[in-house]
């Protein structure tokens, strides 16, 4: 079974052992989607008529992308592995959307919007043996910064291309290639063919070792009513909490 949480399309997908899903869904970019975590593997569940005791390892993006998202997924899967006792692998989420592209002829460059005016990005190819190869490391910049990191014609693909796809054409002018759209989002199936590769090998990662890519600390901000009661309006009990 395979979560991604790491961005605000959230989806989850079960599959065989050789890579077939048997079931999955994803649902488009929404604030609550993550409260659906556990109706959603019921569905899979339900839809595929498999009991969980079926289920032998758990894939889950680890990152970079939504620190909520992240923590949110992680738990879950940790929750499940421990529950189930079955291997529980990570897997980076810029590296799963390169891989909804196999056999592409030029560098991917994944892209995942951090919210903050940057992106996390990475470069992968394909070698001759139809292995995906990564070219560089997760790491998060300005969208105007792309041109230091891209040297050659890119297929690009992202989860927030309706709002940048062009400023990437802009930017890079004929070294930009987009790839489709129905491709920008990443697929949990995604997630769990990575994963798979690790499974069948026994590469397993430790529960309590295994954490999300972050790049920066969480967006918390402190409730200005808490640091300073005079603010609170008579109507205003304070409770600022998502």
């Amino acid at each position: 079974m395979a979560f991604n949480t790491s961005t605000p399309q959230f989806s989850m997908a079960l599959m065989k052992e050789e890579g077939t899903i048997l079931s999955e869904f994803y649902l488009a970019s929404g604030s609550k989607n993550f409260r659906r975590f556990m109706p959603g593997i019921h569905f899979l569940l339900s839809n595929a008529k498999v009991d969980t005791k079926e289920i032998k390892a758990i894939m889950v993006a680890t990152g970079p992308g939504s620190f909520t998202g992240l923590r949110v997924g992680l738990s879950e899967a940790k929750g499940m592995a421990q529950g189930l006792q079955i291997p529980l692998i990570g897997v980076s989420s810029l590296e799963a959307m390169a891989a909804q592209l196999p056999y592409a002829k030029q560098p991917v460059c994944p892209i995942i919007d951090s919210r903050k005016g940057e992106v996390f990005v990475a470069l992968f190819s394909w070698g001759a043996d139809q292995r995906m190869i990564r070219t560089q490391q997760d790491t998060c910049l300005r969208i105007e910064d792309l041109p230091s990191a891209i040297a050659k014609p890119t297929l690009f693909v992202g989860n927030d291309f309706n709002r940048q796809a062009h400023l990437i054409r802009e930017i890079l002018g004929r070294k930009a290639e987009l790839a489709p759209a129905h491709l920008w989002n990443l697929k949990a199936s995604a997630v769990g063919t990575l994963g798979l590769k690790r499974f069948l090998t026994h590469d397993f990662d430790d529960l309590q070792e295994l954490v999300p890519t972050y790049f920066r600390p969480p967006d918390i901000r402190p409730n200005p009513f808490a640091l300073n009661p005079e603010k609170r309006g008579p109507n205003d009990s304070g409770d600022r909490g998502t």
